[in-house]
């Protein structure tokens, strides 16, 4: 699948691993220091709260764990699982991330726990929408697989055996990606505090825009 990969999902792959790794960012240096782009951290935080009995805790990781799963829900609903079709849902879902982001920028502030919500549905949205339009080859919201790609490539080149090099590229592609949303992200929230969410919003909302122009003239 990797190999028939058109050249616009790795520049696309990149942009929407820049927004998840700038939305988690966000989550992390904020008042609420919650990761929201994945649910590995959250999950073990959700256990521990019932182990301790931390009631509005509970409910409080319960609740960003179904923002995210009803992100990708509404995703899976929306976009269509022909692989590497672009087409005006995929503006429409680029959109309600944006729409979600906006929402919990204006609610960080005053409401953290609702922002937060926002913030993991739109990368639910998000990663649901990346995960259907690839195959399942892209995901953009978490990285670990990709560390898990990049981990056992290794050990297939010092073994001397082929490595899948543009599997390789492409987890080096969301990987810095991720990674270089986060950190202009957490730079440009030292200065504007929660009005650096408005870089990704930015971002979702070009990509929208592309997107659309991209789908128009296909028709």
């Amino acid at each position: 699948m990797i190999a028939r990969l058109p050249r616009w999902v790795w520049p696309v792959a990149w942009w929407l691993a820049f927004v998840a790794g700038g939305v988690n960012a966000i989550g992390l240096v904020g008042v609420a220091h919650q990761a929201v782009s994945h649910l590995t951290g959250t999950t073990t935080l959700l256990a521990d709260a019932l182990a301790t009995g931390a009631g509005a805790q509970t409910l409080h990781l319960a609740a960003i764990v179904a923002a995210f799963v009803l992100g990708a829900a509404v995703g899976g609903a929306i976009v269509p699982s022909d692989p590497l079709r672009t087409g005006q849902r995929h503006t429409a879902v680029l959109l309600g991330c944006a729409a979600s982001l906006l929402l919990a920028w204006r609610l960080f502030p005053t409401h953290a726990s609702a922002a937060l919500g926002l913030a993991a549905f739109a990368c639910g949205l998000q990663n649901a929408t990346t995960t259907a339009y690839s195959g399942a080859v892209v995901r953009t919201s978490h990285i670990s697989g990709m560390f898990t790609d990049l981990g056992i490539s290794l050990a297939h080149a010092l073994r001397g055996e082929p490595i899948a090099r543009r599997r390789i590229a492409l987890c080096c592609t969301v990987i810095t990606g991720f990674f270089v949303g986060g950190l202009a992200t957490a730079r440009l929230f030292v200065s504007a505090g929660y009005d650096a969410l408005l870089l990704p919003v930015a971002v979702l909302a070009a990509l929208a825009t592309a997107n659309a122009v991209h789908a128009a003239s296909r028709r």
